[in-house]
């Protein structure tokens, strides 16, 4: 029997990945039919991207050559490497790519100060770093210097792939819709979105505009807040609303990765209660500072032993992974006790 729920729902329209037309509506649908209009319409238009360059900086020829070989899969991607800092600066003097893919320990020039001069010489080309195992205080560290993502070696299969796309999701921007952006001064917008990974790709696009008309950050900071609320909404998403596993995660965001309709959302989708779940976003951009609420309708989860995990530089899962770079990026990061309603807050004076 098909569920029916009613929502204020964010309808994007996508070219090349980038909103140029949205409009908030009430709708009343069944959950078999949202799947339709979601996938049908949407989907398609958000993978048409132009070619992107990436840029893969490690001493070992063996990670290059496997991270390369991950991310030239997407026919959109082209992928050249450095073997240090010094050959990538080099490189992207020549030519500037739209991601940097690093890590961190190596000659010449390692990860983090190389992850300071692509910030100083290059403030909109984001940086996501690779981590071998033992290292996860220098992610830290890098995530506190401006890298906008982070990817553990022993994961980089799974993780590269998806990252990138997310990172670069948030950071690639036209100028399409500029102008009502910039007659912005201050925002409020409260939506409440459909369990939808699409929907999550708009609302992050819109708010990096906003982010940028009122002038709160430096065009990296402003990718990595983006970032940080993308981690929000995707948690609420997954493991909130849909209450995914980890395996099943993975799935949907490969899925995703080709153009395809993850299997697992679909059917999730299908069953209550899990259909009829929205996620709240209630933000507030002034010049001073970025307030985001995001709230699901699961079960929450423990949020006392994530931070326990999270002081101990101790990262499990996708949610252990995405509190750790809201923290990392974020002033303040709060969660009620239930742990199904996260505020994220950054401060004008802070970036």
């Amino acid at each position: 029997m098909p569920c029916h729920y009613e929502a204020s729902r964010l309808h994007a329209v996508l070219v090349a990945g980038n909103l140029v037309r949205w409009q908030a509506t009430k709708t009343t649908t069944t959950c078999h039919s949202a799947l339709h209009t979601r996938w049908g319409v949407v989907a398609p238009l958000l993978f048409e991207q132009p070619m992107t360059a990436v840029l893969v900086v490690d001493d070992s020829a063996v990670d290059r050559r496997i991270a390369r070989g991950l991310l030239g899969v997407d026919s959109q991607w082209t992928v050249s490497e450095a073997e240090h800092g010094i050959a990538a600066l080099a490189s992207m003097k020549q030519a500037a790519p739209d991601l940097v893919v690093t890590d961190l320990q190596m000659p010449e020039m390692d990860g983090l100060t190389l992850l300071t001069e692509v910030g100083e010489r290059y403030p909109t080309i984001p940086v996501i770093v690779m981590t071998a195992f033992g290292s996860e205080s220098l992610a830290i560290q890098a995530l506190k210097r401006g890298a906008a993502g982070y990817v553990p070696k022993s994961q980089i299969a799974d993780m590269l792939p998806s990252t990138a796309r997310d990172v670069l999701a948030v950071a690639r921007g036209k100028r399409t819709h500029e102008r009502l952006i910039e007659s912005i001064t201050a925002s409020r917008i409260e939506l409440a979105l459909a369990s939808d990974p699409v929907l999550i790709d708009a609302v992050v696009d819109l708010v990096r505009r906003l982010l940028n008309r009122a002038g709160i950050c430096g065009p990296t900071e402003r990718v990595r807040v983006a970032v940080a609320l993308e981690q929000a909404l995707q948690n609420a998403l997954y493991h909130g609303n849909l209450e995914l596993t980890e395996e099943q995660i993975e799935e949907a965001k490969e899925a995703l990765l080709r153009g395809n309709k993850p299997r697992v959302i679909e059917e999730r989708l299908r069953q209550p209660p899990y259909c009829s779940r929205t996620i709240s976003l209630d933000l507030s951009i002034t010049p001073m500072e970025a307030r985001f609420v995001v709230n699901d309708q699961g079960p929450g989860f423990d949020v006392a032993a994530a931070l326990r995990q999270d002081r101990a530089e101790t990262v499990v899962g996708s949610g252990g992974r995405g509190l750790l770079l809201m923290r990392s990026i974020m002033d303040e990061v709060t969660y009620n006790d239930r742990g199904n309603e996260v505020t994220l807050v950054k401060a004008a004076d802070w970036c």
